[in-house]
């Protein structure tokens, strides 16, 4: 019964890892920030499940502990990052806004 968890686990975790990749590669490809910002968020919570699975697996709760800092930051990145992108998107378009007024 335990080979079988450890099977499992193992295929999840080399599914997850490839998903992460593509996330990666959108994050690089883009072609908008939207795009950029959605695989981040998509890259720390796949992290996050990885780490969540390693604890199960390796019976190491302290990685538990590692996980929730991780989804916390992740959060944390994908808030400041949205807000840096709105700024500068809203700056973008009052002054473009402003030349085809005058």
């Amino acid at each position: 019964m335990t080979d079988m968890y450890t099977t499992l686990f193992t295929g999840v975790l080399v599914i997850l890892g490839i998903l992460m990749i593509a996330c990666l590669i959108r994050a690089i490809l883009g072609p908008r920030t939207a795009d950029r910002l959605v695989s981040m968020n998509m890259t720390g919570t796949l992290a996050m499940m990885m780490i969540a699975i390693l604890a199960w697996m390796l019976d190491a709760g302290y990685l538990l502990d590692v996980a929730l800092i991780y989804a916390m930051l992740s959060f944390l990145a994908v808030v400041v990052l949205v807000k840096v992108f709105i700024g500068a998107y809203a700056q973008k378009h009052s002054k473009s806004g402003g030349e085809a007024e005058t």
